[in-house]
């Protein structure tokens, strides 16, 4: 469907089962764009329902498409996707957004940005309009670790009524069908240096008689998930820095000789410990380099976000230093073995040997990883 630079506005509304509501938002829907002279449309983006929604949709002289792909994200991408409008506001219907109260977002449309938030605890919550667990703790977290992962200044990152401009919001190529489709939004959009401001809007009680499609846990989760998988210096980098810290500061104070804190003593048995916290903090540095290096050749990030060492990365440069480190490892091993020699082959005193042996061991693990990792890189850059 051709687009129409002639309507300024599409009104989208994804839904599934909403018959007890749906024709009181296309009502409101109506009454804004008539009250404010706004040349738009209003869209419905049906995702299956079996409750005669569909119908309501076309009696209400309201435009319907079918999304036969399930999830409230396939439902919103598809309804963008074919929308008529210039901008795009979505909300849910189920009436728990008021369509009526709608130019704080057009106005900011208006003013050139390309996503509007609303933000639903500055602007006021009806009582009961949202689960205590999802007000106190679900969505304050979520945006939390949302402003901390991408630098992000908003406050409401799951807010369903939202606007934006629907070129620039295309031109990102949204991915998920399920409801993190709500953060993937604002996550992207922040990553690829969009304008986004935010507008106090209010927040009822729905007025459906069923219980909502959300599931606290399981889309809790699934926005968690996201955020963790767009933040790999979050998910991997971290957690691998403490445990080489903690396997390198180990493995260079215990090979020297057993160390003494207190009444407890560290001893060999403890730098085997270290050793395989060196080789897992070594495996997590891999997997953020993979999943970065993946993200930026296929456009999940903005290659204005690489840094100069994922630009200058090639698969040779990780191979040779693979190869290094599995011949200081071998090194370390002739070592042990011309120490070996000196008791005739014969019994050894493991406190000493395995202070050479263990890091021979993990130069050489990891020495091994770092090569089959190079030609992994390769092969995550073939197009």
């Amino acid at each position: 469907m051709c687009h129409d630079d002639s309507l300024e506005l599409s009104i989208l509304m994804p839904c599934l089962n909403e018959a007890e509501t749906l024709h009181k938002c296309i009502s409101k829907a109506k009454i804004f764009l008539e009250k404010n002279k706004i040349n738009g449309e209003i869209l419905v983006a049906d995702n299956g329902s079996t409750d005669g929604s569909q119908q309501i949709a076309i009696q209400s002289s309201t435009r319907l498409i079918d999304v036969p792909v399930k999830g409230y994200g396939a439902a919103l991408i598809a309804g963008t996707k074919v929308a008529l409008g210039k901008y795009i506001i979505m909300g849910d219907a189920d009436d728990s957004y008021n369509f009526l109260n709608l130019m704080p977002f057009m106005e900011k449309l208006r003013d050139g940005f390309d996503l509007v938030m609303g933000n639903r605890f500055a602007g006021g919550v009806a009582k009961d309009a949202m689960p205590k667990l999802h007000k106190y703790l679900g969505n304050p977290v979520l945006s939390f670790i949302g402003r901390l992962f991408f630098n992000s200044k908003i406050r409401d990152f799951h807010c369903g009524l939202r606007g934006y401009n629907r070129e620039k919001i295309l031109s990102l190529n949204l991915q998920t069908s399920g409801m993190e489709y709500a953060s993937e939004m604002v996550v992207r959009a922040t990553l690829n240096k969009l304008q986004i401001t935010e507008v106090p809007t209010t927040l009822d009680k729905d007025g459906r008689s069923r219980p909502p499609h959300l599931r606290s846990f399981r889309d809790g989760w699934r926005h968690l998930k996201f955020l963790l998988m767009y933040a790999p210096d979050w998910l991997f980098v971290l957690p691998a820095i403490l445990l080489m810290f903690v396997g390198i500061t180990g493995t260079c104070l215990i090979s020297a000789g057993s160390v003494k804190i207190g009444h407890i003593t560290l001893d060999i048995h403890t730098l085997l410990y270290a050793g395989v916290s060196i080789i897992l903090g070594f495996s997590l540095l891999l997997f953020n380099i993979f999943s970065k290096v993946f993200a930026f050749e296929y456009g999940y990030l903005p290659e204005h976000n690489m840094s100069y060492f994922y630009k200058n990365l090639s698969s040779e440069k990780v191979i040779v230093f693979g190869v290094l480190l599995f011949f200081l490892g071998i090194l370390a091993s002739i070592i042990a073995i011309i120490f070996w020699k000196t008791t005739n082959f014969g019994e050894l005193d493991p406190s000493i040997v395995m202070r050479l042996t263990i890091p021979a061991t993990v130069f050489m693990v990891v020495g091994i990883e770092s090569i089959f990792a190079g030609f992994f890189i390769g092969i995550l850059r073939i197009k």
